[in-house]
């Protein structure tokens, strides 16, 4: 039997990732070792053992094989939560691309070296007539420091004793000497950071009676579990049809039964509403993670997590891989988000290692939206998924009116403004009225672009391969490198005095309503006004507190806001997702309108939506309309079944970077040869589409290139991408060149 050997890895923290152990895998452990089991090694100098984790398994040695020792066993117990994530981690790096090393990084959580505040509390150990006798004593010896110490403590029942030492003068060892004479009582404990998303918690509340849809769906859920049935289950409901209450009850009763949940929402912007509202059903037993939080915030929130402090962890994409020993339940809100796809290596889908995480955690998963992927649906309507519906608004609520305005009829009439009249006749209305309005556009910034009327110079960054977007402040930024450059008139190639803003962006709208609607109180939200750390929640508390009229930005406030006095919502230009080049813009392009329009009529008043668009007639834009995801998804579906795109087929990017340009358009023209000399032995029915420069040809000044593959079969595409992972690690062509995969691409490269 051929030898096997095991990388191992004995302590879990991001500094320790790459100090990997080989080990020989025993005959008698051949079979049954996979990655992420606990075993005992030999470690060190006699026979001493230790615990360690199994990361890879492979055929070869990289070291000599007469100096490897043999693993001594596998550890018997339950998989504890690391041994999940390992697993998992490996999983990502087979199916998406990515050294072991990279995907360990993704998925074990952070263990720096951060001190955790702590307080030290203060209290009487002596009954109080003890105690008054030695304050007497003391005050007879003047001890005037104690004196006042022993005041405080016989009216407050603990006191921490920062407090003491400063209001009372007396210092650390008088404490101690205190505490050892048995007068007084001193315990520590960890004072967790909290940030804003977590200060002033609300009291808990009763739950919300479910209506007879909602309780159908939570009875549904008891029965699988009471059979132990675990699956990933798909919750349709149409905007403001109370999702979230049906999440809480899945929770409350996951909770019950001895578990723990994860929860996913897409946006930061999320954060603050999802958790007040979670924090009146489970007080504070919670722990938030997302990338707006300090080092110290976050390792505190894993650390209690670790310690079983927390029933529910709610974050964005990274909360996933929390260390939730229990975990019962995971619900992914608003799952059809592009949020949930990585951006980094390995380029996972928080959908699939949600999938994958369950399995191995003996969990169930719930994928919530009001407009599912059509991947999810798809799965749902055929069997694989179990599918729940909520048809109608909970409540009072009920659908927004919408109506679409062609924007070509308004030029002809000669209306040149930001706004139709309809909308603008809308907006009117509800200032007359006291209500609140959101208007949303697919793009921060005063302009598109800057140009020359004169020669046609087009004003681009110096490092990336795209136009300068002008800013209010008269500056003209780079939104890919951060560049940035006063506005000047006069054009750098032909020296005219005639560079001028086109397009539209967020400033510019806001300057638009100042102008049209000068009495409105206006926030907008969007990646500039949100930069400091709690810019999100400080924009949305205002306006849900009523302290604005109108609430103008982009996606990031249309996805799970929930404002009764929002009766209507202006769509300002629909067709900026639906002109990308991406087979995924018309899905695009009706999830956002659908999410947009969902934030109108929440409560009891009607609300009304308007959308201004230049292509009317498209199905996306029908149907959104109408409200109607089965009219999207049967034309949509039919489209991707004839082009072959997911879910009726499979993609893989390659994405092929370097300094220098030659060197990527070389590389790259050797991975497709390659893959085409591979293909053509194999004879594997797989398409190479669109060689050559990316859609941004280079960004921060590293040329871009990319290849798209596209098959029905995903096994083929992995292991195309397997094939060629050695080839570009070990040949010299590719020395120096960076070389990303990405499966099934949520984005245009």
């Amino acid at each position: 039997m051929n030898n096997m050997y095991a990388d191992i890895i004995v302590d879990i923290s991001h500094e320790a990732l790459d100090r990997v152990f080989e080990y020989r895998v025993p005959d008698a452990l051949k079979g049954s070792l996979l990655p992420g089991m606990r075993v005992r090694i030999p470690f060190g100098a006699g026979s001493r053992e230790r615990e360690g984790y199994v990361i890879a398994l492979k055929d070869k040695a990289d070291y000599d094989p007469e100096k490897i020792k043999d693993i001594s066993g596998i550890l018997p117990d339950s998989v504890p939560v690391e041994s999940q994530l390992i697993r998992l981690a490996d999983d990502l790096r087979r199916l998406y691309g990515s050294t072991m090393a990279q995907a360990l990084r993704t998925v074990l959580p952070v263990k720096r070296k951060i001190r955790h505040k702590t307080v030290t509390y203060v209290s009487l150990k002596l009954p109080k007539d003890q105690a008054g006798e030695i304050r007497d004593e003391w005050d007879r010896k003047h001890y005037r420091a104690r004196v006042r110490l022993m005041d405080r403590l016989m009216t407050r029942p603990e006191v921490d004793s920062k407090v003491l030492i400063k209001e009372c003068g007396v210092s650390g060892k008088d404490l101690k000497k205190l505490e050892d004479q048995g007068i007084i009582r001193m315990e520590s404990s960890i004072r967790w950071r909290k940030g804003i998303a977590e200060e002033g918690r609300p009291v808990k509340k009763p739950p919300i009676p479910l209506n007879p849809d909602q309780q159908a769906i939570v009875d549904s859920f008891l029965m699988d579990m009471e059979k132990g049935i675990k699956k990933t289950y798909l919750l349709y409901g149409v905007t403001g049809s109370g999702k979230t209450e049906v999440y809480l009850a899945l929770i409350d009763r996951v909770i019950r039964s001895g578990r723990q949940a994860i929860v996913l929402i897409p946006e930061i912007s999320l954060t603050f509403q999802t958790v007040r509202r979670f924090s009146e059903r489970f007080g504070d037993r919670i722990a938030v993670i997302h990338s707006r939080m300090s080092a110290g915030e976050r390792s505190d929130q894993v650390e209690r997590i670790t310690r079983g402090q927390a029933d529910v962890v709610i974050g964005a994409r990274s909360a996933l891989f929390a260390p939730v020993r229990n975990l019962g339940l995971i619900i992914i809100d608003e799952e059809h988000d592009t949020a949930y796809k990585s951006d980094s290596t390995p380029k996972y889908h928080a959908r699939e290692a949600a999938i994958r995480r369950a399995e191995l955690a003996g969990a169930s998963l719930v994928l919530g939206s009001a407009t599912p992927s059509v991947e999810s649906y798809q799965k749902a309507v055929s069997g694989e998924y179990g599918l729940w519906r909520l048809d109608r608004r909970a409540g009072a609520g009920r659908l927004p009116q919408v109506r679409i305005v062609d924007l070509r009829e308004e030029f002809l009439h000669g209306n040149r403004s930001v706004f139709s009249e309809d909308l603008k006749e809308g907006i009117r209305e509800r200032l007359s009225r006291g209500e609140q309005i959101m208007l949303f556009l697919n793009r921060r910034g005063y302009a598109g672009f800057v140009s020359c009327r004169s020669c046609g110079q087009v004003i681009r960054c110096p490092h990336c391969d795209v136009s300068l977007t002008y800013h209010r402040d008269g500056s003209l930024r780079c939104h890919y490198c951060g560049y940035q450059t006063p506005y000047q008139k006069l054009c750098p190639v032909c020296g005219m005095p005639h560079v001028a803003a086109f397009g539209l962006g967020t400033e510019k709208v806001e300057s638009a309503l100042h102008a049209e609607f000068p009495q409105a109180r206006i926030l907008r939200m969007d990646a500039d006004t949100t930069r400091k750390k709690h810019g999100h929640e400080e924009i949305l508390s205002a306006f849900s507190a009523g302290q604005a009229d109108i609430l103008l930005g982009t996606q990031m406030i249309v996805k799970g806001h929930d404002y009764a006095n929002v009766t209507l919502v202006g769509i300002l230009a629909a067709d900026l997702s639906l002109n990308s080049a991406d087979y995924r813009s018309a899905e695009k392009t009706f999830q956002l309108l659908c999410q947009a329009a969902g934030r109108a009529g929440r409560g009891e008043k009607a609300g009304q939506v308007v959308i201004q668009t230049y292509h009317p007639d498209h199905y996306a834009i029908r149907a959104a309309s109408s409200h109607s995801y089965e009219d999207f998804f049967e034309q949509e579906y039919a489209y991707r079944s004839l082009m072959g795109y997911p879910p009726c087929g499979h993609m893989l990017v390659i994405l092929i970077q370097s300094g220098d340009e030659t060197q990527a358009v070389l590389a790259s023209q050797r991975i497709q040869k390659i893959i085409a000399q591979s293909l053509e032995t194999s004879g594997e029915k797989v398409s190479i589409l669109n060689p050559g420069g990316a859609a941004v040809a280079r960004i921060k000044d590293v040329y871009r290139q990319v290849l798209y593959l596209k098959g029905t079969d995903l096994s083929v595409l992995v292991d195309i991408r397997q094939r060629l992972e050695p080839v570009l690690l070990h040949h010299p062509l590719f020395a120096g060149i960076t070389v990303q995969f990405d499966t099934d691409p949520m984005n245009r490269y």
